[in-house]
């Protein structure tokens, strides 16, 4: 629409970066209550997207605001909203994400979390995951929690006293669930949903790795690692933990919507080192054993490799090379669990 806004993108900490977003709708996140979204629908809050402004645009409610927003308070209490989480998973922090609601944005806003296995309704489930905190009007608030390592599976967002929320973001490690294996009876076992996660990256300009991990094609190139244009020698890679260990059979390489920009060539090395920390993984990854040769890419496509793929027996971790630059939207790794 003419003049629409987009909110700028919320420059991530170092603990948000390495952590998947939870309250993604794409991996199952669903606003199940709240207290009131008379002015916008509660289920805007989780999309994906970066929030729009749209001047001019209105509904019978109001003004059309792209978030969660409730009617103005006129009692006493506040305004709350629950999010049950795409997988439960231990929580690093948030993003409360205030863009474009600059007159009626909450003053204060906590979020409490309701541990895997304990019942959301009742209400000595709920533990506290980030105390009051102020909020400022079209801002990122970028906000890490001291919580333990439990796992939780809803979090409630609480707004003091009442006002709008552009976007919620909850930035966690999701815990596997159960495995599921394609019809070739193979299991993708670096996908987000079994629990895979990003280690390290030498380059996210255009769009983080943990992308390459989600379910489904992209939806545009927005949804996929990108990095930006080399103009020295060398090559762009990430290194990715398998959720599930096992021995790879098959490798895709989807490049959807990366027409000008997909990487030319593309390679894949691995290793099982299960007890390794982060940090030992990126000295040691250059001299990991090669899962898959150097392979040529093409534009906009899914790439399916299975003579090219190495058996080197149960790995843990890949390192993911893109030559020289640029951008694809998945990766998967079909294999057998150890």
């Amino acid at each position: 629409m003419e003049n629409t806004q987009i909110s700028p993108a919320a420059e991530l900490p170092d603990w948000a970066q390495r952590a998947v977003n939870l309250a993604d709708p794409r991996i199952g996140a669903e606003t199940v209550a709240c207290s009131d979204d008379f002015f916008a629908s509660m289920s805007r809050m989780l999309q994906p997207q970066a929030a729009v402004f749209v001047p001019g645009k209105y509904d019978d409610n109001g003004k059309w605001m792209d978030g969660w927003e409730s009617r103005r308070k006129r009692g006493p209490g506040h305004d709350w909203c629950v999010v049950k989480l795409g997988r439960p998973g231990r929580i690093a922090g948030f993003d409360i994400d205030t863009s474009f609601f600059t007159g009626n944005y909450p003053p204060a806003a906590s979020i409490d979390g309701c541990p895997e296995g304990s019942d959301p309704s009742t209400a000595g489930s709920w533990k506290t995951l980030l105390g009051s905190t102020p909020l400022a009007g079209n801002s990122h608030h970028l906000l890490a929690t001291s919580a333990s390592g439990e796992t939780y599976s809803h979090v409630r967002l609480n707004i003091f006293p009442d006002g709008g929320v552009a976007r919620l973001r909850v930035y966690g490690a999701p815990s596997p669930s159960t495995v599921s294996a394609g019809p070739d009876g193979l299991v993708d076992l670096v996908a987000l949903v079994h629990g895979g996660r990003t280690v390290a990256w030498n380059d996210v300009h255009f769009g983080v790795c943990t992308n390459l991990l989600l379910p489904g094609r992209g939806i545009n190139m927005g949804e996929g690692w990108e990095t930006r244009r080399r103009r020295e020698p060398g090559h762009d890679w990430c290194i990715l933990a398998l959720g599930v260990p096992g021995r790879v059979r098959r490798i895709e390489v989807d490049t959807a919507h990366f027409k000008g920009n997909y990487p030319d060539h593309c390679s894949l090395q691995a290793a099982y080192l299960p007890d390794v920390t982060d940090a030992a993984l990126v000295a040691q990854s250059p001299s990991w054993k090669i899962l898959l040769p150097e392979v040529k890419l093409s534009a906009d496509a899914i790439h399916h490799f299975q003579k090219e793929c190495q058996d080197l027996g149960a790995i843990t971790h890949v390192r993911f090379n893109i030559h020289p630059d640029g951008g694809v939207s998945r990766l998967r790794l079909w294999g057998e669990p150890e």
